[in-house]
């Protein structure tokens, strides 16, 4: 399989300016999309991720002089947005007005895997998501755009793919490969199940942190935690002849998965013992050992810290890939 690597930029949110963005506690010298794009060719990146809110304002001919320089670096290029908060008109005119044949979304605001905590609005979410594809599908056929969601700490890999069989393949999959700890599905099971579907992957990596109540997942370089990225790419490679890859490291906040109690588990299927089993097991790969301090700069106020600290786990990252074979 052919995998093209770039950049995604959630895991450099205060070096782009957007954490905290209209906050006081936020970075007001953020090099935005212009410093991405010199990070991307810094390290050596062929595909970038493009946030929605760098683009949603761009005239025609702004958005055509980026497709241009684009071409220019020869990048594959994917429009990022959310499913609630997205304007699908606007996110397929960018798609079109580039040259992305892929808008990524997050199909919900769920973290952690924590449904319970939403309540019935969760359910409400799961009906929301279907009336939007629903409403989204015409259009994305119309312009041969495909819609990639996301594994985005909220639904199981099973529940994907049924997404994607109901509304046909314009909807396919955007794999977050660290993403499968929050919803108690090991990597390597996840990944057996939605392959078939996946046309773009995250390759992110976590830490963890084992709790009395659960696990924290902690970010770090891809390659330095518990995700096995070789041998998901493996698995994918039995499906796909090429895809598309953006490093992303993870939130400044470590994401809490309570599924030691049980009110995490309200929403959820059973689940074998053998697939929770596995999960647990892959999550003590790389862990911290109890007392370590886990916290991240932005956790610990350490702002003064946090440049260095994310473009250096972007860095150490590309190294890893590129050390692996898949950079």
């Amino acid at each position: 399989m052919k995998i093209t690597t770039g950049l995604n930029p959630y895991g450099l949110t205060w070096y782009l300016g957007l954490q905290g963005a209209g906050t006081p506690r936020h970075n007001p010298n953020g090099v935005g999309l212009g410093g991405f794009i010199r990070l991307t060719q810094e390290l050596g990146g062929k595909a970038i991720e493009l946030w929605d809110g760098w683009l949603r304002d761009k005239s025609d001919a702004e958005l055509a002089s980026l497709r241009q320089r684009l071409d220019d670096l020869g990048w594959k290029r994917v429009i990022s947005s959310g499913l609630q908060q997205g304007d699908m008109d606007m996110l397929i005119r960018v798609a079109r007005a580039l040259d992305a044949r892929f808008i990524r979304v997050a199909l919900t605001p769920i973290l952690c895997g924590d449904r319970a905590a939403a309540g019935q609005r969760w359910h409400e979410l799961v009906r929301s998501v279907h009336e939007k594809l629903e409403a989204a599908v015409p259009k994305l056929e119309a312009a041969d755009v495909v819609l990639l969601i996301e594994n985005h700490q909220d639904f199981t890999s099973r529940e994907l793919v049924g997404l994607c069989e109901e509304y046909g393949p314009h909807v396919r999959i955007v794999f977050d490969m660290a993403n499968t700890f929050p919803v108690a599905e090991s990597p390597l099971d996840f990944t057996r199940v939605i392959a078939p579907y996946v046309r773009h992957c995250h390759v992110k990596d976590y830490r963890v942190h084992f709790e009395p109540d659960g696990f924290r997942l902690v970010r770090c370089p891809s390659g330095d935690g518990c995700v096995p990225h070789k041998e998901m790419f493996d698995i994918l490679a039995k499906h796909n002849d090429e895809m598309v890859a953006c490093i992303e490291i993870g939130a400044l906040e470590a994401r809490h998965v309570k599924l030691y109690t049980p009110e995490w588990w309200h929403g959820y299927a059973p689940k074998e013992a053998e697939a929770l089993a596995a999960c647990l097991l892959a999550a003590h790969k790389n862990r911290f050992a109890e007392g370590d301090d886990w916290r991240t700069p932005w956790e610990r106020n350490a702002d003064h810290e946090l440049i260095e600290y994310e473009l250096g786990q972007y860095r150490k990252s590309a190294a890893n890939l590129k050390a692996l074979g898949l950079m």
